[in-house]
């Protein structure tokens, strides 16, 4: 199986439902080596369909709406934030030292857009932030030395590997031999159940709280999704580590900030927890554990929750304790090689693990709700970026290879119809807005989640971080 139909299946959907999706598929968008639209347009299918299929059995319809997935609002929201604009200002993604440098014998990605981690990564290296003397000093190491070295001191850098130098270490076994998402139940407490929907738009997240304990980029893009589809989304931070003013711009639309430190208010946190439907989590694995935030913990404390966790190199494996960005997981697992060149590697055209990754997280709490729904119980769903990169380099290359030239697609491969084959695409504006927020004039990409009788807009712009009571609305 390939693109939605795999996706679908790997939630646990009715492949009957499939039927109930088009495309619009539109040539030259996400162009790369490896079949990155089918990723973003399989991923945002998914998503889409779980929120009509929940929709559908909270209004009690007859048939699930018709889902309408268009390449090219794909692929401008998969890079929203290239998009956005705050008062006419562009951001800048990536820090200096956020790259590829060449070492001793051959290339590393390091992170450091956030101040703690560049301070990590300068104190290995013995020098200042100037990205001469950075360069400089990778010059004269290994990549595999800096790789250990950093992460040891808690910093982000990955020796580049080829998908065969990949395939070859542990971690990548690890990963393989698990699903792409992770599934299952927490206890057979009956959840809330949810009020019936009326009227337009249809908000399947209508009435649901979330708590979001999420960071760049997939976390964020998955409760994104959720607030849009209805959900009150609460985004808490802890007030030590403020999150990048740009990044929380681009993925905040449609939630509320605020600021709670889980050590010292501990009992704020608590009373949150007793009304929440959803926590989403997007720390390291094990990071928040000592809060007592696995899953097991917080249903435990609140039986019948939704559980949702994403992060880099999964839970398992040698690497699992690992933090990771869509930028190194792209490094380390072979995707960096295969899109660039001999003398320098590349990189996809999006941060496409990362959006992949956060719609399909989307699609796995809005399934769990639906199941809910039918039997209770609380429910737990993980996701992985290198677990999505092994999709994206693996089944899913191999299944646009076998079946021909990427974008050939017929409704019989997505389930559905193809409303438009080949259809010009004349760039991102029809999937841009504008819109004024307490941080300045946004423009911003629209959601590319799309159902009969949808949403279409967030209901709110972001406010200032933190700007917002630790309370639900």
């Amino acid at each position: 199986m390939t693109d939605i139909k795999f996706a679908w299946s790997e939630l646990g959907g009715d492949p009957a439902l499939l039927a109930r999706v088009s495309t619009v598929v539109r040539e030259g968008v996400l162009p790369a080596r490896l079949p990155v639209r089918e990723l973003a347009r399989a991923c945002v299918g998914a998503c889409a369909l779980a929120g009509a299929e929940l929709g559908a059995r909270r209004a009690g319809l007859p048939r699930v709406p018709g889902v309408r997935v268009d390449d090219g609002a794909v692929a401008t929201a998969f890079v929203s934030e290239r998009h956005l604009l705050v008062d006419g200002r562009a951001p800048v993604s990536f820090a200096p030292l956020s790259r590829f440098w060449r070492t001793a014998d051959g290339w590393v990605r390091t992170h450091a857009n956030y101040p703690h981690h560049r301070a990590r990564l300068l104190g290995v290296l013995g020098t200042a932030k100037d990205p001469a003397a950075v360069e400089a000093a990778l010059a004269t190491r290994s990549a595999r030395e800096v790789e250990e070295a950093v992460y040891e001191a808690g910093g982000l850098a990955v020796a580049l590997r080829t998908p065969q130098e990949w395939a070859a270490h542990e971690q990548a076994a690890a990963v393989a031999a698990r699903p792409l998402i992770e599934r299952g139940r927490l206890d057979g407490v009956r959840a809330r159940a949810l009020p019936p929907l009326h009227g337009t738009p249809l908000l399947p997240a209508a009435g649901l709280r979330v708590l979001d304990l999420t960071r760049v980029l997939a976390g964020p893009v998955a409760t994104r999704t959720l607030a849009l589809l209805g959900a009150d989304v609460l985004r808490l931070d802890t007030p030590h580590l403020p999150e990048l003013p740009d990044q929380h711009a681009d993925t905040d639309f449609g939630k509320r900030s605020a600021l709670l430190d889980l050590t010292a208010d501990r009992r704020a946190f608590e009373e949150l927890l007793t009304e929440a439907d959803v926590v989403v989590t997007g720390y390291r694995p094990g990071a928040l554990d000592r809060f007592g935030l696995s899953p097991e913990a917080l249903a435990e404390r609140r039986p019948g929750l939704v559980v949702a966790q994403v992060s880099a190199w999964g839970a398992y494996g040698p690497w699992g304790g690992r933090r990771g960005f869509d930028s190194l997981v792209q490094a380390a697992t072979g995707i960096a090689a295969v899109e660039g060149a001999a003398e320098r590697p590349g990189t996809l055209p999006a941060q496409a693990l990362d959006h992949g990754t956060g719609y399909l997280l989307a699609a796995a709490v809005l399934r769990a709700l639906t199941e809910q729904s039918h039997d209770g119980g609380g429910r737990f769903v993980r996701l992985a970026l290198a677990r999505t990169a092994a999709w994206l380099t693996g089944g899913l290359a191999a299944g646009v290879a076998a079946g021909g030239e990427k974008g050939a697609e017929t409704g019989g491969e997505a389930g559905g119809e193809t409303e438009a084959s080949g259809a010009a695409h004349e760039g991102p504006d029809a999937w841009l807005a504008e819109t004024d927020s307490g941080i300045g004039r946004l423009r911003y990409a629209r959601s590319p989640v799309s159902f009969d009788g949808g949403p279409v807009e967030w209901a709110r712009p972001p406010g200032p971080w933190g700007a917002d009571p630790a309370r639900w609305a």
